[in-house]
């Protein structure tokens, strides 16, 4: 499964992870290690630090961006920070700075 399906799957089944990167990355990244038959319960820090280092998990990057690409396209993967900082503080921040007079 790609990163954009798996993510739009973790958005829909637990809405929280709509404004936390770090927690959407804990959850990406436990079903990851699912799908490569690690039990993270047996697994230590160590272990899980040392295929963070050799790349065998997917970067964070790449998560946080994906994660911002579908709420961007799609407003039902949207949490309540995006709206408030995409909806209310930007067409406030949007007037003030006089944007609202080109359109």
């Amino acid at each position: 499964m790609k990163t954009k399906e798996v993510i739009k799957n973790l958005l829909l089944k637990y809405p929280t992870l709509k404004d936390s990167d770090s927690r959407l990355m804990a959850n990406y990244w436990s079903e990851e290690l699912n799908r490569k038959n690690k039990d993270i319960d047996e697994m230590s820090a160590r272990d899980l630090l040392g295929m963070f280092a050799q790349s065998q998990l997917t970067n964070p990057e790449t998560i946080r961006r994906m994660r911002a690409k579908i709420q961007e396209e799609s407003p039902e993967f949207r949490g309540q920070v995006y709206n408030s900082r995409k909806g209310v503080i930007q067409d406030k921040w949007r007037s003030e700075l006089g944007y609202e007079i080109n359109k």
